[in-house]
């Protein structure tokens, strides 16, 4: 039996009527639904940092156009030692020509910068030490294959892998050492000439020094290593001097051949 007083149900209306009115009145309410904005995107938006690391992994591209420049690409495993030295090493002498570098990674450390002995490396061979300290690595990828003029890869194992990404850029790419090696076979002159025989254009006359390059190729033998620059990554200092003592005459054959395509 209820304990509590019970006053019964007003006249005209049925007990059971009269509870189920009390009932519905001490129920709670159900909650309405939220009013959703059309305008309120679905998924919060990206943080700016990941946003950057995406670039980095894509290899997105500068803010610049860079299909009106010449453009060189330089590739190493992980982007932190070899190819950035290169490309801040070839940026310091090059970019006053109008000339674009840049690098990216086969393997990629993503986000990372040059290692302390690489950065040591930039500063002897005169590169502004905030330059060098604002590189981030990136995977290689296909855009960028797409736009470089010149592939400048640090040993032939990055250059099978560019070849296989993009076949068509077979003569485009060397390993840098490689490259020294045939155009030191090429007279200034006789780059300037070819430059001048294709006309004014930038792309078009380097094209036409690249393909003088390239029919240096079997005319000069190697041992196969000496295409090579020696990877320093987790290694001595000695071990990055030796490598940078590699890249650097390299790096000069490369800088003389564009200055003559473009002067």
């Amino acid at each position: 039996m209820n304990p509590q007083h019970d006053d019964g149900p007003p006249a005209g209306m049925s007990r059971r009527e009269w509870r189920e009115k009390q009932n519905s009145a001490t129920a709670p309410e159900t909650p309405p639904a939220p009013i959703l904005s059309a305008s309120a995107p679905s998924t919060p938006p990206a943080p700016a940092e990941d946003a950057a690391l995406l670039d980095a992994i894509l290899g997105a591209p500068e803010s610049d156009t860079p299909s009106s420049r010449l453009t060189i690409l330089t590739v190493c495993t992980g982007n932190i030692c070899r190819s950035p030295l290169a490309e801040v090493m070839l940026r310091a002498d090059l970019e006053p020509l109008g000339v674009r570098v840049h690098s990216a990674g086969t393997h990629a450390l993503v986000g990372h910068g040059m290692p302390e002995p690489a950065l040591e490396l930039a500063a002897q061979a005169g590169v502004d030490p905030a330059t060098a300290s604002a590189h981030l690595a990136r995977y290689l990828v296909e855009p960028l294959l797409e736009d470089a003029d010149l592939v400048l890869t640090m040993a032939r194992e990055h250059r099978s892998h560019v070849v296989k990404m993009m076949p068509n850029r077979l003569r485009r790419t060397f390993t840098v050492r490689e490259f020294a090696r045939l155009a030191s076979t090429l007279s200034t002159d006789d780059a300037r000439a070819a430059a001048d025989a294709a006309g004014s254009s930038s792309h078009d006359r380097f094209a036409a020094v690249l393909r003088a390059v390239n029919d240096q190729r079997g005319v000069t033998a190697s041992s196969g290593d000496d295409d090579d620059v020696i990877d320093p990554y987790r290694r001595s200092r000695e071990t990055y001097a030796r490598s940078a003592a590699e890249l650097t005459p390299a790096l000069v054959e490369v800088e003389r051949i564009v200055r003559a395509a473009l002067t």
